[in-house]
């Protein structure tokens, strides 16, 4: 299943550069845009998908949840560990 799900993503991305590179070369061949702008257009194209790329991390970073229990377990959980520690004869540093 996972297997399945790789190559899924692989063609998928495999057709996306196929039909970018059609389009440009469909563009070079037209002429409609001037040959300087058509040469351009990979740079256009790897520049825009680093702006992608740039947003979904921040709208990610923007929406990571914050979880106050799970710290406040946590921190219980540490409290827990030096204790059983001290218990057992080991030095813990604490700062």
């Amino acid at each position: 299943d996972n297997v399945s799900r790789t190559m899924k993503h692989v063609v998928k991305i495999l057709s996306l550069l196929v039909a970018a590179s059609a389009f440009w070369i469909a563009l070079l061949q037209a002429a409609i845009i001037p040959p300087s702008h058509t040469w351009l257009l990979p740079i256009y194209f790897v520049v825009t998908l680093g702006c992608y790329g740039l947003l979904m991390v921040g709208v990610g970073i923007m929406q990571f949840p914050t979880c106050p229990e799970e710290a406040l377990l946590l921190q219980h959980d540490i409290a827990e560990a030096k204790d059983f520690l001290s218990a057992n004869g080991i030095d813990i540093i604490s700062g």
